[in-house]
Order: structure tokens, then C-alpha cells, then sequence
């Protein structure tokens, strides 16, 4: 009961805050976007999924696609927290704000990361890629070592660094890292 009654205090709390501050200071609040670039098939997006204070859904729902498993397909809903940590990540870098992301990898179907799990020991049985929680990328005119220790810096998630295949992996999963060659 306690705990119902602190949430319900909480709660109210937050909203009596939120009367607070006029809707022009949130939409003062900076938009958040993501550039990327598809490895395998060239398309190329430049998204704004945040802006006025507030998640927009016509943004969030074309990174879902965008971020689809390239080899069927298959979309998912994409964990937003995934987006916001893209975007420190971008920030972190120092990276030129025009830059964009390469994207190795976005969401996997269970049947594609059963195929790719049996032929490699690096693709994980229980991927975070299958949840919608983790990409594989570039970061254009950053170096891969570079764009593994922003990612680490965060602390964020998981971050695998595999130079040899050329890309970082990142996951809003536990907070771990592994080198993957």
C-alpha cells in the first residue's frame, strides 16, 4: 500500500511540475535525429523522432523500418531508448552533426539470428538485435576504436568492438563489453 500511495504522490507531484513550465519551454527542448546509411542496401535516412518535448510517431515508425532485418524484411518496434543513445553517441564523438551512421545491423528475426548464430560464434542465441535493442554501425569519419570508447563512455548498454568485421555493436541491454575479433 505504501508504495501505491508514494506512486500516486509522485505521480501527482510530477504533474503539478509539468504545470510549471509553459509548452513553449518544451518545445524549446532540442529535436533528436539520426542520420544513417544502410551497408547493404544503399538507402539512406534522415530522421527526426523527438521534437516539442515529445517522441514523434511518424519518426519512430520509419527508423522501425528503416532499422527492419534487411534479409527478410521483418520489422519491429525499436526500443527508443536505442535512438537516445545514438544520439549521445553522436554527441560523444565530437563527430560532424551532418555525419551519419552505417548500419551493419538493426533488428534480426529469430529465424535469421538462428542462421547466423549456427554459422558463427559471435552472433549471440538470445541477440538483443532480436528485441529491437541493439545495432552494429559505423560512424562516418570516426575512428572504430574512437567510436567504441564514446560508446563505453556512456554506459548505456552492451558494447561489442569488432575491428576485424569493421563496426561497433551497441545495445540498450546490461551494461557489459566484449571484443568480437
Amino acid at each position: 500500500m505504501l508504495m501505491d500511495r508514494r506512486a500516486v504522490l509522485l505521480g501527482a507531484a510530477a504533474c503539478g511540475a509539468a504545470q510549471l513550465f509553459p509548452a513553449t519551454t518544451w518545445a524549446a527542448l532540442p529535436e533528436r535525429r539520426l542520420l544513417f546509411r544502410n551497408a547493404h542496401n544503399g538507402e539512406k535516412v534522415d530522421v527526426c523522432y523527438f521534437s516539442g518535448g515529445r517522441l514523434r510517431a511518424s519518426g519512430i515508425a520509419e527508423l522501425n523500418h528503416f532499422l527492419r532485418d534487411w534479409r527478410t524484411g521483418e520489422v519491429t518496434r525499436m526500443d527508443t531508448d536505442l535512438f537516445d543513445t545514438l544520439v549521445q553517441l553522436h554527441a560523444a564523438t565530437g563527430a560532424d552533426k551532418r555525419a551519419y551512421f552505417t548500419l551493419i545491423s538493426g533488428y534480426r528475426s529469430p529465424k535469421t539470428n538462428a542462421r547466423l548464430h549456427r554459422g558463427s560464434h559471435g552472433v549471440a542465441s538470445k541477440s538483443q538485435h532480436m528485441r529491437g535493442k541493439a545495432v552494429d554501425i559505423q560512424l562516418r569519419n570516426v575512428r572504430l576504436a574512437n567510436l567504441q570508447k564514446a560508446a563505453l563512455s556512456l554506459k548505456a548498454g552492451g558494447v561489442g568492438y569488432y575491428p576485424d568485421d569493421g563496426f561497433v555493436h551497441v545495445d540498450t541491454g546490461p551494461v557489459r563489453r566484449w571484443n568480437g575479433n
